[in-house]
């Protein structure tokens, strides 16, 4: 069996590059009218209420976290990567007197230093400019703009490789670094995909150090009381870019593609981290499985030739480990620059289940879901985190395939067992935020996200049945003022 599935991933790279030579043979236009406007602006921070159109459910209590790069301008330095912008939190809570809304910048380093200075100072992802900054020559200065994590009583905001920001999780008043009491220092390697187990409450992360000698993974497992209990490190075939991870009851799981970076080019010749990654297929992929409990390398095993920014969820089975995931032909980084036309010739990708005996250190299974439009933000019930799970929520671009600029504009709920739902948002109207599931007590729940009217200039956030998306949104919640299009986002239930 495994084989016959490592010989039918040999074709992966021959169709990615027959893909890339029909997109190139076709002429570009702009299927995102008006999405420079999304782009063009910084939002205004606010807390207040919000009126809602429609209906909310009556299970809805809770606050609904948002974080996402918000500023792509300063100083006459323009942002050319999505990746790049500062990053601004959004808390939209649900209660017994109505949505009310906050917005706030991270008070990151970055943006302390930059906004009392009133020009950029640092490098960023995508973007170098003349006397640009590293922090001690090696590494970029967090903007803190991927994800928010509430965890032990406390909101985590992070970014790319660099220490969560503490937050109020009420104001978003930024408090400072979140340390783990110590543990961690500000050059600490640490991803921006912290996984918070809701049944045992422990917090599970990785960061990269991306020695050039010998890349290392660093594993980290931090109890319910906020205290490290584990840090291991293990080594990397190569300095692979990784964003996310997989955690089941009993591993840790990696998903390490042949997306190299170059420290030296980073450090030496002035060039942005997005200049520095090379796509090398001809590597190979691999999934990486660590025992959670002890940090050893419990397996690895060649997958193809595909990448994979988000996972979707991991659970086992005995000796065997599923791992869902979103599986691209290639990596996505380069689409999301030059801001605002972003991905141009996007390439496809799928929710594929990979299903591997550890015992034997064999991938035994893949099976692909039928939807194939770049989807991205995958979200199950939090309930089944660990846990197999149906159901899937993530967004899509309808009009991947087709050469120009394009945008999120589908909000789909798949299932393994063969259901699709889907919703096409109008035209001129793009949807950001990954769909946060909102669990109903009683059963099902509500996914949200968010929504930019291009025409209008207007951002709104969009509440759908989860399990009937394809109907449109139950209710709608304009925002007073335009907001950015958010990265990921979380639902914290207060019943």
């Amino acid at each position: 069996m495994r084989d016959a599935l490592l010989a039918g991933s040999a074709g992966f790279q021959p169709a990615q590059a027959v893909e890339a030579a029909r997109m190139a043979a076709l002429p570009a236009e702009d299927l995102a009218p008006g999405l420079e406007r999304a782009f063009s602006f910084v939002p205004a921070e606010r807390s207040g209420p919000v009126r809602v159109e429609g209906t909310l459910p009556a299970f809805l209590h809770g606050t609904y976290y948002l974080n996402g790069p918000a500023r792509f301008e300063r100083g006459g330095v323009r942002y050319r990567h999505w990746l790049d912008g500062d990053g601004m939190v959004c808390a939209l809570r649900f209660g017994a007197d109505g949505p009310h809304l906050t917005a706030r910048f991270v008070r990151s380093a970055k943006w302390t230093v930059e906004e009392a200075a009133g020009k950029a100072l640092f490098r960023t992802f995508g973007t170098a400019f003349p006397g640009d900054r590293l922090v001690r020559g090696l590494a970029l200065e967090s903007p803190v703009n991927v994800s928010v994590v509430p965890w032990h009583g406390t909101l985590l905001a992070l970014g790319e490789q660099g220490l969560p920001y503490e937050l109020d999780p009420v104001t978003l008043e930024t408090r400072g670094y979140w340390t783990f009491g110590g543990a961690l220092n500000p050059v600490t390697p640490f991803a921006a995909h912290a996984k918070a187990d809701p049944l045992s409450g422990e917090l599970v992360n990785f960061g990269i150090s991306f020695a050039s000698a010998q890349p290392v993974l660093n594993l980290y497992r931090f109890a319910s009381d906020g205290a490290q209990v584990l840090r291991r490190r293990l080594r990397l075939p190569w300095a692979c870019s990784l964003h996310d991870f997989a955690v089941s009851p009993r591993h840790a799981v990696f998903y390490l593609a042949p997306y190299v970076l170059d420290m030296e080019s980073l450090m030496r010749q002035g060039r942005t981290l997005m200049q520095s990654l090379a796509w090398r297929p001809e590597l190979g992929t691999r999934v990486m499985v660590a025992s959670r409990q002890t940090g050893e390398e419990v397996a690895t095993v060649p997958v193809g030739e595909r990448y994979c920014l988000h996972t979707i969820n991991a659970f086992e089975e005995g000796d065997r480990l599923t791992l869902d995931i979103l599986e691209l032909d290639r990596p996505i980084y380069d689409q999301y620059e030059t801001v605002p036309d972003l991905f141009t010739d996007v390439a496809p990708g799928r929710p594929s289940r990979l299903v591997i005996d550890l015992r034997k250190g064999e991938l035994i299974e893949r099976r692909e879901l039928a939807y194939d439009r770049a989807p991205d933000f995958p979200v199950i019930d939090p309930r089944l985190f660990g846990h197999p799970a149906d159901d899937v929520w993530m967004l899509g671009i309808s009009k991947t395939g087709l050469p120009g600029r394009k945008f999120f504009d589908q909000l789909a709920h798949l299932t393994w067992s063969g259901r699709k739902d889907v919703w096409q948002a109008s035209p001129g109207t793009y949807l950001g935020g990954e769909p946060a599931f909102a669990p109903d007590p009683a059963g099902g729940g509500a996914v949200i996200c968010q929504r930019f009217d291009a025409a209008r200039n207007e951002s709104a956030f969009l509440v759908f049945d989860a399990f009937d998306v394809a109907s449109g949104p139950r209710a709608v919640l304009p925002s007073e003022s335009p907001l950015h299009l958010g990265f990921h986002a979380i639902f914290a239930p207060s019943f």
